[in-house]
């Protein structure tokens, strides 16, 4: 056996090769370059099955009982998945895969009192975790410290600028989708209503889905302009509604705000679906009347975990020159705020 041989000419154990092969931060860089040496001297190829059967053993072996992967965020709050059904229900995707994959959860305070980024890797180094799965920041252009820099780390959504391995939603076709279907059912003049912080949010792709459907499907990319609001309120939304007068209205807000739109038109004396369809695009749809689409939750807590495991199984640490971005479509939603198709 190769790793052996490479042992015995180096007079080293095989699990140290086997360690050094794989870039295991418990071995020196002198061994693990000498080992390389080694390697490359004799020829030596890695095997691909070999590998792939002994990291499923190391993650459903005795290891599950002892790893752990760190949540952190950049909030003031140590758990801010608890102030958001959202957050929570990707929180309980990630504890479930977790679980399935030999992996516990554990909330750290990245953003505890007295703590710097320099003590809290001494804490996870401490701790033995190599991984961690963040909730993002307030701050869109957040920027991922340098200090943990060592480790691999996830993050959801798009809120931290510096290039990291992600899972979001795809916002782009999530919207593209919901004008596909109010098309399918017969509207041919929908607006977009769009949340600034949605829009924010998601890079701002969501005029670019709005304006390329409607010239590729309409072959109008000016078909009327969208309504930008930080909040759905009575007078800006009646203003641009009796202005461009669509057929159908696509609201892409959070969960707060796109639940007033129906009440607002029927205060107004504008029916829905009547004289007017409403879809939305939102987080959660849960607890609405509406229909539109709905972000999954438990794909994308279960994908950053599947995500994170894969970069430690393959030594990816530190932050990526070429980051992995898994994309989520959303769930479509049957409401009573469409008519029915034509």
């Amino acid at each position: 056996m190769s790793v052996r041989i490479i042992a015995k000419k180096l007079g080293i154990s095989p699990s140290t090769v086997s360690l050094a092969l794989r870039s295991s931060p418990k071995i020196s860089e002198s061994t693990r370059e000498n080992v390389l040496r080694e390697a490359d001297l004799i020829g030596y190829r890695p095997n691909a099955k070999i590998n792939e059967l002994m990291s499923h053993l190391r993650l459903n072996g005795t290891r599950s009982s002892e790893a752990c992967f760190g949540v952190i965020s950049f909030y003031e709050t140590l758990r801010p998945w608890e102030q958001s059904k959202h957050l929570t229900l990707i929180h309980e995707a990630m504890q479930k895969r977790g679980e399935q994959l030999g992996y516990r959860l554990e909330s750290l305070g990245l953003k505890a009192p007295g703590m710097s980024h320099g003590r809290f890797r001494d804490v996870l180094d401490a701790r033995g975790i190599q991984g961690l799965l963040c909730f993002g920041s307030p701050d869109f252009e957040e920027r991922f410290p340098k200090e943990l820099d060592q480790f691999a780390v996830v993050t959801v959504g798009l809120s931290i600028s510096s290039p990291m391995h992600r899972v979001t939603s795809h916002f782009f076709n999530d919207l593209y989708s919901a004008l596909d279907r109010v098309y399918e059912l017969g509207y041919r003049r929908p607006g977009l209503i769009l949340g600034e912080y949605e829009e924010n949010r998601s890079a701002h792709v969501y005029p670019s889905a709005y304006f390329g459907w409607c010239d590729h499907v309409l072959g109008n990319p000016l078909l009327m302009p969208v309504l930008r609001t930080s909040n759905v309120e009575s007078d800006s939304v009646m203003d641009w509604y009796r202005c461009n007068r669509p057929d159908v209205i696509v609201c892409v807000h959070l969960y707060e705000e796109v639940r007033k739109l129906p009440d607002i038109l029927e205060e107004n004396g504008v029916s829905v679906p009547g004289d007017v369809g409403v879809a939305a695009v939102s987080q959660l749809l849960d607890g609405t009347n509406l229909s539109g689409m709905e972000q999954n939750q438990e794909l994308m807590g279960a994908w950053a975990v599947e995500l994170l495991a894969s970069r430690i199984m393959n030594q990816d640490f530190g932050l990526p020159s070429f980051p992995k971005i898994q994309m989520v479509e959303s769930k479509w939603i049957e409401g009573g705020t469409l008519r029915n198709s034509k």
